[in-house]
């Protein structure tokens, strides 16, 4: 039995790490490549021709999507997109039969996109139907971009919670998670990018007040000069956050002038 020829692209080696480990508890699949990003990916693929791609969406540059774009439609693998929860990512992969798996992987959900593969590699029209779809889901995911996120999805135990961004007080970041409070200081956490969470925020609305914290302005109550030119931002849920210097100068141009 031939095993089939996998590659992943992720830009965060724990993430590489760890799918490569659960990969490996799988005796049908050889991991044939990695790449940390887009353009990389593209590479690679169409270097070692690979049964399986697993693809981050996420990616900085070039992301999993657009290096499905750059190939030819002959060079084309089997696609499944690893993600955090993204309401727009998962209806354009679930209307179009695009096969995704969200962070962190879990290994009987990836055992099942790996016998997915498996058959949709026996068809032998898949490359073309494979194509189609992921051109499909593409379209649908870039229109829904286009404006700024309301909500966002929340994924506690087996539920997912729809935050409406109105009532965001602040996105902090931890390693690979988001902590998000609310104005009534309920807290969730996401796996997300803090970059990515912000590029589909109102930029009017959000702040950045340093690398790892966002505020909506809404909720700033008050603003206290530091030493250094920096800020004591108080939220009207009682946080207190400290600006960055360079964000501070951001800060008295964004909302601390007339």
């Amino acid at each position: 039995m031939n095993k089939l020829r996998v590659i992943i692209a992720d830009d965060e080696r724990p993430a590489r790490e760890f799918l490569k480990a659960v990969l490996r508890q799988f005796e049908t699949v050889e991991i044939v490549g990695e790449a940390e990003n887009g353009a990389e990916a593209v590479e690679i693929i169409k270097q070692t021709k690979p049964d399986l791609a697993l693809l981050d969406l996420q990616m900085p540059e070039i992301s999993g999507l657009e290096a499905v774009k750059l190939l030819r439609k002959n060079e084309t693998p089997l696609v499944a997109f690893v993600t955090a929860y993204d309401e727009f990512a998962v209806q354009a992969f679930e209307v179009n039969a695009v096969d995704y798996l969200l962070k962190p992987v879990e290994k009987t959900r990836l055992g099942e996109t790996l016998q997915r593969a498996g058959e949709r590699l026996e068809q032998t029209d898949w490359r073309e139907t494979e194509t189609e779809n992921l051109h499909n889901a593409t379209e649908i995911y870039d229109a829904s971009r286009g404006e700024p996120l309301e909500r966002i999805p929340v994924k506690k135990r087996d539920e997912i919670y729809l935050i409406p961004v109105a009532e965001i007080a602040s996105v902090i970041a931890d390693g690979e998670l988001l902590h998000i409070t609310t104005d009534k200081n309920q807290n969730y956490a996401v796996n997300y990018r803090l970059k990515d969470l912000e590029s589909r925020l109102d930029e009017k609305q959000f702040v950045r007040l340093s690398r790892g914290a966002l505020v909506n302005a809404e909720m700033i109550a008050r603003v206290a000069p530091m030493p250094g030119g920096t800020y004591l931002i108080t939220l009207k849920n009682g946080q207190e956050i400290a600006s960055s210097r360079q964000q501070s100068k951001i800060l008295r141009l964004k909302l601390l002038k007339l």
